[in-house]
């Protein structure tokens, strides 16, 4: 299995099961790198691991988790990154911008999947439609992606008639908040 087919995997978690039938290489174990301010037994991060599972790669049999990316402040990000990047791992997944642009500034060949408020107005990807370079991944507050995710929701549930969604400016958990502003908490 490839780099960029890993890649899909991991940011299909979120995507529907039928991905499970990609079958990862008998034997190989996938080394995983993780930079958040989150801490490692967090609900956000145990879910995450959890979702992977669904996947079938699983911590201690096919994933090993590369250590030293957990609770990690925002000024702490470039040293972490850095260590992170000799550690030489198959994919490295980070949470925020400061955390995420700490990540391409230490490597431009190890893949990085990311989670930040607005990646383009960011500068870490060119275009969604074409990142570039080794970043990818999901921007949560992006407003130009909201016909998008509309249309995909329409198809996704075609019979559906009346669709509310509830959201919040401001998470109010700090850890949360720091989620989508790429702040640490």
């Amino acid at each position: 299995m490839t780099r960029r087919r890993f890649i899909a995997l991991m940011g299909a978690t979120a995507a529907a099961r039928p991905l499970a039938a990609l079958a990862q290489e008998p034997g190989r174990i996938y080394r995983f790198g993780m930079i958040t301010g989150a801490d490692r037994q967090s609900p956000r991060i145990v879910a995450f691991f959890d979702e992977l599972k669904g996947f079938g790669f699983i911590e201690g049999q096919n994933v090993e988790i590369v250590a030293g990316g957990f609770d990690v402040r925002d000024d702490q990000s470039a040293g972490v990154a850095a260590t992170l990047v000799k550690s030489h791992p198959d994919v490295i997944f980070c949470v925020g911008d400061p955390v995420l642009r700490a990540a391409q500034e230490s490597t431009r060949t190890i893949p990085i999947v990311g989670m930040a408020s607005d990646m383009v107005a960011a500068g870490l990807v060119r275009s969604f439609a074409h990142p570039g370079g080794n970043v990818t991944g999901l921007s949560i507050l992006a407003t130009e992606l909201d016909g998008k995710r509309q249309e995909i929701l329409m198809e996704a549930v075609p019979g559906a008639r009346k669709i509310a969604i509830l959201t919040a400016s401001v998470p109010r958990d700090p850890r949360i908040a720091a989620c989508f502003t790429g702040g640490a908490a």
